[in-house]
């Protein structure tokens, strides 16, 4: 393994990553107290302050891990999700939903930001690798948050959004399967289903949207 790559990387990708899980973390918790759960709110986990929202093992050994193991073709992380009692929202099947969409869109807001961001160095003649480089990185993680926290399984936002969707039968019957859906999805992970079936498609899909959002200011720094 190339220690000095492996640091290179690391430096590139550490803000972009670092935003990434705050931003989405916070969102849950911040939309959650809109909605009348002051619980994320209480514990002090509405903040900015990534060391709130940082799991040791997940945020930080297991993608070093994964990193190592597969030469950086597979990567996996988590943050410490933020506590939300959905009994406590005003109308708990509703304003689930937007308190699960809301880490996703913040994502894809950050993603628009760090698009922004590219084009105005560009535009700025400002060619510095580095720079350029944690740009492209700041896109890449916020899409591949959005997209597979999307994925309709709890405890992922999407299955949050799911069962706030569904009628009440079909809803319980699906929330049941959260104690497991961690090793569902990571089962589905390492098959590659997620992968390819699922990921690949919507990153594309939502590459496409930012590139058509950002033509205007594109067309202004060339």
């Amino acid at each position: 393994m190339d220690i000095a790559n492996l640091i290179q990387t690391v430096a590139i990708y550490a803000l972009p990553v670092l935003f990434a899980i705050t931003v989405h973390e916070a969102a849950h918790g911040y939309v959650a107290r809109h909605f009348g759960d002051n619980t994320a709110w209480m514990l002090g986990r509405v903040t900015l302050n990534p060391l709130k929202h940082i799991d040791p093992v997940g945020t930080i050994l297991m993608p070093l891990v994964l990193y190592f193991a597969t030469s950086g073709a597979f990567l996996f992380g988590y943050a410490k999700p933020v506590p939300v009692q959905f009994g406590k929202l005003r109308n708990p099947k509703r304003d689930m939903v937007w308190v699960a969409l809301a880490g996703p869109g913040a994502n894809l807001v950050q993603a628009l930001l760090w698009g922004i961001a590219l084009y105005l160095l560009q535009g700025a003649g400002i060619s510095e690798p580095f720079f350029i480089k944690m740009c492209q990185a700041g896109i890449l993680v916020n899409v591949v948050m959005l997209v597979f926290n999307l994925f309709p399984l709890p405890p992922l936002d999407g299955g949050r959004v799911l069962v706030g969707l569904l009628p009440w039968k079909q809803a319980m019957l699906v929330s049941r399967v959260e104690p497991w859906g961690f090793f569902i999805v990571m089962a589905l992970v390492i098959a590659g289903v997620i992968t390819n079936l699922w990921m690949r498609p919507l990153m594309t899909l939502t590459y496409a949207l930012l590139e058509i959002v950002l033509t205007p200011l594109a067309m202004l720094v060339q």
